[in-house]
């Protein structure tokens, strides 16, 4: 996850105070009709989203004006249930989000985050219930949350909070900081794959 070829991202901070959301939510599946990965922005938390006549339900905490363009997701535990679409981070990046914040993930969801260059985080309860809470008064007093995120040092960094650390494997964090996904880290043993193809037809010129 590389901004301005720089080790971070800084954002602004909305809350989904939920647990359990799952693929569905994040993106209903009578719009996954479309062959083509963009346009899922527009879906995205549909039915939390809008209203049955189509206007923004404003109720919604993620309809709130002080939201708009916010890049930094805080949510629940086992964020990501449910199918395995890859279509649920395409629609949570094109809308904005760059990092989810939640307790825990569902693995293929956290997988296809990755591979999207998307950051998921996972942080005790306590130090997301802080988090709420921070947000929580924020909102009360207008103001927001700007967080700068150091995926080098593994850091959350923000002016309403002491500096919290988390945990990354390191093979994600490689990827994420080198902007590659599977393919692409896969891509980078061609030269030593046709070396080894090399030495076999030469070892085997009969084939």
């Amino acid at each position: 996850m590389t901004v301005n070829n720089e080790m971070y991202h800084t954002g602004l901070l909305a809350p989904l105070d939920k647990n359990n959301v799952d693929t569905d939510q994040i993106i209903p599946k009578q719009f996954l009709t479309s062959t083509s990965r963009d346009g899922f922005d527009a879906a995205l938390f549909y039915d939390w989203r809008y209203l049955d006549n189509g206007e923004q339900n404003p109720e919604f905490i993620l309809n709130e004006a002080c939201y708009q363009g916010a890049t930094v997701l805080l949510t629940r535990d086992n964020f990501g249930c449910g199918s395995s679409r890859e279509h649920a981070p395409w629609a949570l990046k094109q809308y904005g989000f760059t990092v989810i914040l939640a307790e825990s993930f569902a693995d293929i969801f956290f997988n296809n985050c990755m591979n999207n260059q998307m950051l998921a985080i996972a942080l005790p309860e306590a130090t997301l219930d802080k988090l709420f809470a921070i947000s929580e008064q924020c909102f009360a007093d207008k103001q927001d949350i700007q967080i700068n995120v150091d995926l080098q040092n593994q850091k959350l960094i923000s002016d309403k909070f002491e500096a919290i650390d988390f945990d990354i494997r390191s093979d994600i964090k490689d990827r994420l900081l080198s902007g590659l996904d599977f393919i692409g880290v896969t891509e980078t043993f061609n030269p030593k794959i046709d070396e080894f193809e090399a030495q076999l037809k030469a070892q085997r010129p009969w084939q």
